[in-house]
């Protein structure tokens, strides 16, 4: 039997690796979970009551693309978060989380070639992983893009050689970003939307973090693309409701972009997705439309930065995060951190080579771990207090 060798040297995912690396040791104390980004403060309370009063949905077939009052709910949050008007019923799609259509997207979008060869698809590195398999998946060239301490931890696509960015068909971006909590600036995004022009490459911006910062809200990329007068067809826009609302087994997350670009989503996910049930739809609906939950949640998190600033502040080389939810700490090697806090503490944090690729022998994560602020404030702080004392002290 063959396989295809495109994903024949993918790693082991973040998180399988991560137990083949520490469950096989006891460890050393209370297990404390900073590893995986999944939200635990409470979402709004009465999601549930609106799942029930639709419940009757489940009987049948959702809607492909999302009901009305969905992609309605959704094209008025963009309106009020980043001042741009889309239309609901041809600019925006829902999606069954963010994950689906990072990589559907792909698959729609990303041409055979490129300037007749090989198209390339940029990633910034450290990753969300599905961007890389997205760009194997459809023949292109994954190029990873360092996101470091020199470049503001945002990638710094401009620095590109040029054979590279004219091969160029999609870039993927994350602002905040995934893990180091970096910001894209208003400058940042107007250099990559005139980059993106100059070489016709698209941009794919995944925003999920956007509602979880520190001080001032994130400039979004559909903003400045607006005020440039940029091609809608060239950015196209990924959020969801996980980090958001607190509800990441709903599943619900979005896709806006110029009408082009969103018929050719809609048109592959005809054959391939999985619609999200006609209930939690309806409740997605609602819960894009409320802002009062969104707040509080932020306030916990803004809590807990302090948090992490007072516990962690005489670390060399702490970087307060700017918005998301995650801690890129620096640490010598980050497996033999991981594993030396597991069995000597029992908290669990994530080496931060898991969420980067090797390039001519040199990870961009390898000398870090990822810590996730998603326990409450004490607790956190009592993790926080563990940590430095066992890696730092």
């Amino acid at each position: 039997m063959n396989f295809p060798e495109r994903f024949s040297n993918l790693p082991a995912y973040a998180f399988p690796r991560l137990r083949a690396l520490l469950d096989h040791h006891t460890p050393g104390g209370e297990v404390v979970h900073m590893t995986i980004g999944e939200p635990k403060h409470a979402f709004p309370q009465w999601v549930t009551d609106v799942i029930v009063e639709n419940a009757a949905g489940f009987q049948g077939y959702p809607q492909n693309e999302g009901m009305d009052a969905l992609r309605g709910s959704i094209s008025d949050w963009i309106g009020r978060r980043y001042g741009v008007q889309v239309d609901p019923a041809a600019q925006v799609m829902a999606l069954n989380g963010t994950r689906e259509g990072l990589y559907n997207a792909a698959m729609a979008l990303c041409p055979e070639t490129k300037n007749g060869q090989t198209p390339v698809v940029l990633c910034p590195n450290p990753f969300y992983q599905v961007y890389m398999v997205a760009a194997l998946s459809v023949g292109a060239e994954p190029v990873f893009v360092p996101a470091t301490t020199a470049t503001g931890h945002l990638p710094d696509f401009a620095g590109l050689p040029e054979d590279v960015l004219n091969r160029t068909a999609i870039a993927y971006i994350c602002s905040p970003a995934n893990p180091q909590g970096a910001v894209a600036s208003r400058e940042y995004w107007t250099q990559l939307i005139h980059l993106a022009e100059k070489y016709d490459f698209r941009i794919f911006a995944d925003e999920c973090y956007s509602e979880i910062y520190r001080d001032e809200a994130p400039t979004g990329v559909l903003t400045v693309a607006n005020e440039l007068d940029a091609d809608p067809e060239r950015i196209t826009l990924f959020n969801s409701l996980s980090k958001r609302s607190n509800l990441a087994g709903l599943r619900s997350g979005f896709i806006a972009g110029g009408s082009q670009t969103i018929t050719k989503v809609k048109q592959l996910r005809s054959y391939s997705g999985a619609p999200l049930p006609s209930p939690l739809q309806a409740a997605a609906a609602r819960v894009w439309a409320d802002e009062d939950h969104v707040i509080e949640n932020r306030r916990l998190y803004q809590e807990k930065y302090v948090v992490a600033d007072e516990v962690l502040s005489g670390v060399q080389g702490y970087m307060a995060p700017e918005a998301g939810f995650f801690l890129w700490l620096p640490v010598d090697n980050g497996e033999q951190a991981a594993l030396k806090l597991w069995q000597e503490t029992g908290v669990r944090v994530l080496p931060g080579s898991y969420l980067a690729q090797g390039e001519a022998g040199q990870n961009p994560g390898e000398h870090y771990i990822r810590v996730a602020l998603v326990a409450p404030k004490e607790d956190t702080r009592r993790a926080l207090i563990t940590l430095r004392d066992c890696l730092y002290g």
